[in-house]
């Protein structure tokens, strides 16, 4: 029986269409720089905030009631939930999934039970993809739900919470594997400190290393070939986040050794929390060979949480895509949406409009990067602006034929620099507009 047996799949229909159960802009077929869209944007559909979320937030209980679900923890609704998942993504013909194993199947009354509730869960998820031919993008373990994490996982100052998180990836990984996952997720929702009087940072962070060096070295055993990837988040819920932004977690990949095995996964909300936009984690990332995932959503400037809203800005995906495609694309990673409908749309059908609009706003940012690509008029601005190092002195520099000795008698006989010119930020912003507006 169908969850939503008023709403057929939802098909392109080109920017005149006023269907709002339609694409606009996404033509999954429809190829940009030689590659069709479904292949430039990965898109993944989130199971933990399509499924589970039900509407609470900070000051508020649930709005959500959905059809389908009893209520309960058992593992046939659990099993269920996925039937109505897998049909929700042939509607909207989504290429990819994404999950947390504590949001797919419930907890038992031990780790051992727990683990066959997943496999129970799981069996289904292979049916179904099976039947639809969609796939795993990346799945990740929650570590950071229960109360045995309050001190967090792999950071935590009890050695049996490192040691049940550990059990769990394991399970996780395995389970990702068994899914023909193409990542693996590292997300420390916990992992970090509310005050440094009760803090020994050095241990915690020499714990975390060990802690993926674990997960690593037990990929490789069992032969999984997937990407692992290392999700920046700032703040909330702990003061500091030991994960808190690209060049945090880069800088703590590159010092424990792990810079080989591990890209981030960049959420847009996220970036957000740490004081940075998406485009400069994005690019931070790419410019330093780690640009792996993107977690799509955005969030709320005049609140001060996690918001977790559909991505509808076209500003915002056209310089996301500009960036992602600058560094050569998606390998294993894609366009994830970590996004939940509002608590006020709470009828099954906000859904596909969330998604939809998510959607096509990221088909049009590709549409238009490719055409700013094509031009190459913002960079060949930016060459320019860059003009100075391209020959003389500058071109010197990058080829590390200058010193501070050298550089102090350049200077010396020079007097003065040379004249700078215009940053012509305003003129960058008005060609960005007219390809916005074209």
């Amino acid at each position: 029986m169908s969850a939503f047996p008023e709403i057929s799949k939802i098909k392109y229909e080109g920017p005149d269409s006023k269907n709002n159960l339609a694409f606009r802009h996404y033509n999954e077929n429809e190829l940009v720089e030689g590659k069709s869209m479904r292949e430039h944007l990965n898109f993944a559909c989130a199971f933990w905030h399509t499924m589970r979320m039900n509407g609470t937030d900070p000051f508020g209980s649930a709005t959500m009631y959905r059809p389908w679900d009893d209520g309960s923890d058992s593992v046939e609704n659990a099993q269920n939930r996925v039937r109505v998942f897998f049909e929700f993504l042939e509607k909207m013909s989504f290429p990819f999934y994404c999950f947390h194993d504590r949001d797919i199947a419930p907890e038992g009354a031990t780790f051992k039970e727990t683990c066959a509730n997943l496999d129970a869960v799981v069996k289904v998820f292979k049916e179904e993809q099976d039947r639809t031919g969609i796939n795993l993008l990346w799945g990740t373990a929650n570590l950071f739900g229960n109360p045995r994490f309050m001190h967090g996982a792999a950071t935590s100052s009890n050695a049996d919470a490192f040691a049940y998180a550990a059990a769990q990836v394991k399970k996780a990984l395995e389970v990702t594997m068994e899914l023909g996952g193409r990542g693996y997720t590292f997300w420390g929702g916990r992992e970090g400190y509310q005050s440094f009087l009760n803090t020994d940072m050095k241990r915690e962070l020499d714990h975390l290393a060990a802690f993926m060096h674990m997960a690593v070295d037990y990929a490789k055993e069992i032969g999984f070939k997937g990407q692992f990837y290392f999700e920046p988040k700032p703040k909330e819920p702990t003061k500091h986040q030991y994960d808190f932004d690209c060049a945090a977690c880069i800088n703590f990949l590159r010092t424990y050794g792990l810079a080989d095995d591990v890209k981030m996964n960049i959420e847009t909300n996220h970036a957000t929390l740490a004081g940075h936009t998406v485009e400069h984690e994005l690019d931070y990332a790419g410019s330093q060979g780690f640009l792996g995932s993107v977690d799509a959503n955005a969030g709320d400037m005049l609140l001060g949480w996690d918001t977790d809203q559909f991505p509808t800005d076209v500003y915002m995906t056209t310089k996301m895509m500009y960036i992602i495609m600058k560094y050569g694309g998606f390998k294993t990673g894609g366009l994830n949406f970590d996004a939940k409908v509002r608590r006020e749309s709470f009828e099954p059908i906000d859904l596909f409009y969330a998604h939809i609009g998510g959607m096509d706003a990221f088909a049009k940012g590709l549409k238009i990067a490719a055409k700013l690509r094509a031009s190459g008029e913002l960079k060949e601005m930016t060459t320019n602006r860059y003009a100075s190092w391209n020959s003389g002195i500058g071109a010197r520099i990058e080829a590390g034929k200058e010193d501070f000795k050298s550089l102090f008698d350049y200077i010396t006989e020079k007097g003065e620099i040379e004249a700078n010119i215009s940053g012509r930020q305003e003129l960058f912003e008005n060609v960005l507009n007219r390809y916005m507006f074209d």
